[in-house]
């Protein structure tokens, strides 16, 4: 496939040309009497685990195929986790099922914080042909194609770690969607993304693509967390760990040339791409039991369940490979972490934004 200029390229594993390597900030000591725990080591788990199954896939390529299925299952592993070989390096998260556990147990957290819906956008019930970017575990996708049996739904990622056992109106597809896409223009109903936050570099280009490949009067359903730790009473302060690991993630977005910020940009950007009737909906997400009315307690309970689970492999890649800390560094720093989230006198939220927008119907967009 022809790539299109998708902005900053670095190398993650390293600090660019002439720049000190960035090492864990000071912060005060843990307090804590538990030591962090020990990885585990992941590096016996076959490679090849889903290299019976790839025949669910779709492979968009022209190099030889054997080769090309032992690029996406000989997965890489770096400090104890596992991480996705097709297009190495393109994503900062693990592939393992450490991660995987975090990402449905997001898929729950979001299906709460919804309503029990899995998408805002206003679409029609016989909604036809469905795209589901970066679908991760598959989770979202199984969920649609079970509410729609009548569509045909479409799930991609980096990695085939979706399971075997799925609704006959679904197939996933390994693909990277910030290539030029191959499917055909006017051609879905409704285009779905959730928490791609720090995965495409440039969210113009991409938005245009999605806008070129919907059907007029199609719609892009998007849901984004923000890294922004917030409070409104003030207990978190600029040196507390939460405001740390806010500041140094976002830094480590820019570093990588793939922002964390897209909760708080994605709006404008649909509108300048050219989507009509785009409506934004903010959600404050409680992190923790702190909150005193039910449902949002409720949430906050299980979004510390997600953070804790999550932390290690939200931060171990990016933290190594772009600020240059080392593996101890981030042990400690998730240790400091784990304290923060569960201090019951900080009450902790970030905002979770759901965006949508349709693509015209009184004109064909450019392509």
């Amino acid at each position: 496939m022809v790539t299109r200029d998708i902005g900053v390229q670095t190398d993650p594993s390293s600090p660019s040309p002439g720049e000190p390597s960035h090492h864990a900030p000071n912060l005060p000591p843990m307090g804590i009497s538990e030591q962090p725990a020990l990885l585990r080591d992941d590096a016996s788990d076959p490679a090849s685990d889903y290299e019976e199954d790839l025949h669910f896939f779709h492979l968009y390529s022209t190099s030889d195929t054997t080769s090309l299925k032992s690029e996406i299952t000989s997965y890489r592993y770096e400090n104890g986790r596992r991480y996705h070989a097709y297009r190495e390096g393109e994503y900062w998260g693990p592939n393992d099922e450490q991660q995987n556990e975090q990402l449905d147990i997001a898929h729950h957290m979001f299906t709460l914080l919804l309503e029990n819906k899995l998408f805002l956008a206003p679409i029609d019930a016989h909604v036809q042909r469905v795209l589901d970017v970066g679908t991760g575990t598959g989770i979202w996708a199984i969920d649609f194609a079970d509410e729609f049996p009548s569509a045909e739904v479409i799930g991609t990622d980096l990695s085939p770690i979706q399971p075997a056992l799925i609704p006959p109106n679904l197939r996933f597809e390994i693909d990277d969607a910030t290539y030029d896409w191959t499917y055909p223009r006017n051609f879905f109903d409704l285009v779905h993304v959730r928490s791609l936050y720090g995965a495409i570099a440039d969210w113009p280009a991409f938005y245009t693509e999605v806008l070129t490949h919907l059907k007029p009067g199609g719609w892009f359903d998007q849901l984004e967390m923000s890294i922004q730790f917030r409070s409104h009473e003030g207990t978190i302060t600029d040196d507390h760990v939460l405001a740390v690991w806010s500041r140094t993630f976002i830094e480590a977005g820019e570093r990588f040339g793939k922002t964390f910020r897209i909760a708080d940009l994605a709006k404008e950007y649909l509108k300048n791409a050219g989507f009509v009737n785009v409506v934004e909906t903010k959600y404050e997400l409680p992190v923790g039991g702190w909150s005193s009315n039910r449902h949002m307690k409720k949430l906050g309970k299980w979004n510390l369940v997600h953070c804790e689970e999550g932390i290690e492999g939200w931060a171990m890649a990016l933290l190594t490979r772009v600020m240059g800390w080392t593996y101890e560094e981030v042990q400690v720093f998730l240790a400091q972490m784990r304290k923060g989230l569960r201090d019951p006198d900080t009450h902790a939220y970030f905002d979770v934004v759901c965006v949508y927008g349709q693509k015209s119907t009184h004109e064909e967009q450019p392509g």
